[in-house]
């Protein structure tokens, strides 16, 4: 199964830069560490949201689950980065109510099934 709306993912700005970027944020530290290591950046902070849209149309969903805001799926497959490595990533997306296509909500380094 795939994400639905594929071609309308939402991947924030904030998300990635206030977070999945930052090496400030209390809960992204170590996300944002591995992130830059291959090769993102905040300057150029719409080059991994891009990866991530990839990431989530070319990976299947391999959990989903009904939360009070709506669908919650979970991808995992590996994603592309700039300096060419290929790192296993489980992506979380979330498919509110009322809204029109699944958005991003946290993406981290996992262990190859």
């Amino acid at each position: 199964m795939k994400l639905p709306c594929l071609d309308e993912l939402i991947v924030e700005r904030e998300k990635i830069v206030g977070y999945l970027l930052n090496l400030d944020h209390r809960y992204g530290t170590t996300k944002a560490r591995l992130f830059i290591a291959v090769g993102f950046n905040v300057d150029a902070w719409n080059i991994l949201a891009d990866a991530l849209r990839e990431h989530g149309r070319t990976h299947d969903v391999i959990a989903s689950r009904e939360t009070g805001y709506g669908a919650r799926y979970v991808v995992e497959g590996e994603l592309e980065t700039p300096l060419g490595a290929r790192v296993f990533i489980r992506s979380i997306w979330q498919f509110d109510h009322g809204s029109v296509a699944p958005r991003l909500i946290t993406a981290y380094p996992v262990q190859k099934r």
